[in-house]
């Protein structure tokens, strides 16, 4: 596992939390190569920004993104000289708060602080009004985080492949709890099901904290938490830790293996954040906030909290983010595809 890294040419201000093997380390490349040049035919207008800059997070306030947002925009608010407004809009899987940015003036003073649920927009909502590849123009990846397989301490198996043994001796017996159809935690075990064949139905609660208030409690035997939620119970023996979905080890558990050095080849499935804007805003603002971003990321008080999170700093080129996005919304319509799962 490699350490963080500060950002090492202002020229090019790019900050990428670490080196990695992951899917997410062509953002390295990209990030290098697609930069754009700075002068003055790509500067920002010498008044933006000119009036305070909204941030639409499209969760309930209290959770890890909106924390994560409020901890940014208090920078940003620094570096930008504008105050800085959090406004949730929660619903419809972020969607609500997404198409509010989609159709905002694309003048860099409404900016989307959206996870990777984006990536599934249309999966989950087919007649979306709008669509987040054509609509909304990344500007950065703040974060990724993997996930930890957990199972209750009264399931036998101890490690990933005698789990998928285990569930074909006992067919449709097992149960994994997530937080709900088409979330983070669902994704990663159906992956993990395509790449291994591990039999356990599916129990969606409503929310990550049910999630784990049932495999706690043995109501199911498995699920995908992040670490946050999962490392106390993990060091309490409440849960044994199998395996993380990134494919290198995660920082704050470095004892559990990663699935893919497990033998899964390339199984990853990270739970990401990122800054977005409407489509049409001017690349040079995008290039503006994309140099606040990347420097509020380097921030000590930042990078204490989302490491205490769990969280790997990304801090990619809007070009980077832009093909990585594209990435996982192609790879995860894939596994729904094949998986035959259902969000209702």
């Amino acid at each position: 596992m490699h350490t963080p890294e500060t950002i090492r040419d202002r020229e090019t201000p790019v900050f990428i939390g670490r080196k990695s093997t992951s899917g997410f380390a062509r953002l390295w490349v990209v990030a290098l190569a697609g930069v754009l040049p700075f002068g003055p035919a790509f500067a920002a207008p010498a008044d933006y920004p000119s009036a305070p800059i909204k941030i639409i997070v499209p969760y309930a306030p209290g959770g890890g993104a909106d924390t994560f947002a409020r901890a940014l925009g208090q920078q940003l608010s620094k570096s930008l000289g504008q105050p800085v407004v959090i406004d949730n809009r929660s619903g419809a899987s972020g969607n609500i708060g997404a198409e509010a940015v989609a159709r905002a003036e694309p003048d860099g003073h409404t900016l989307l602080y959206a996870t990777s649920v984006l990536a599934l927009s249309r999966l989950l909502a087919p007649n979306l009004r709008f669509d987040p590849q054509r609509d909304l123009a990344p500007v950065t990846m703040t974060v990724s985080i993997p996930q930890v397989l957990v199972v209750h301490p009264s399931v036998a198996a101890a490690t990933v492949k005698e789990l998928v043994v285990e569930s074909k001796k006992r067919p449709g017996e097992l149960t994994f709890s997530s937080g709900g159809h088409g979330s983070a935690g669902h994704f990663a075990f159906e992956l993990l099901r395509q790449q291994s064949g591990i039999d356990a139905r599916h129990i969606p609660y409503r929310g990550a904290a049910p999630a784990l208030n049932a495999v706690l409690g043995g109501e199911v035997q498995l699920a995908f938490l992040v670490p946050p939620l999962a490392q106390q119970y993990i060091k309490s023996g409440k849960l044994r830790a199998l395996a993380v979905s990134s494919l290198e080890r995660s920082s704050v558990l470095p004892d559990v293996p990663s699935l893919h050095e497990l033998g899964y080849a390339n199984y990853e499935a990270l739970q990401w954040q990122g800054f977005f804007v409407p489509a049409k805003t001017p690349p040079a603002i995008v290039e503006r906030l994309h140099g606040a971003i990347t420097d509020a990321l380097a921030q000590p008080q930042v990078r204490a909290l989302l490491a205490n999170e769990g969280a790997e700093i990304v801090g990619s080129t809007p070009q980077a983010f832009a093909a990585a996005f594209k990435d996982e919304t192609a790879k995860w319509t894939e596994v729904a595809k094949r998986t035959g799962m259902k969000f209702e």
